[in-house]
């Protein structure tokens, strides 16, 4: 294995990795939820991406009870 198929392989790992943290620590992912509804919902069109943190933001505190802080 080569240096550059090593550092390729490594940042794969690490981006996959980043993902994965930011989902449990509930950071809104835009290109995400784009790409959700694009696929399952064809007759949906997305928020933009003002709305999607907007939302996100009402739905975080919304809920008081359900966060650990």
């Amino acid at each position: 294995m080569t240096a550059h198929e090593i550092f390729n392989l490594t940042r794969d790992r690490v981006s996959r990795a980043a993902d994965i943290v930011r989902r449990i620590i509930g950071v809104p992912d835009y290109d995400r939820y784009v790409a959700h509804v694009t696929a399952h919902h064809p007759d949906v069109e997305p928020m933009t991406c003002e709305e999607f943190n907007r939302q996100r933001l009402a739905d975080k505190y919304s809920r008081p009870g359900s966060r650990c802080c």
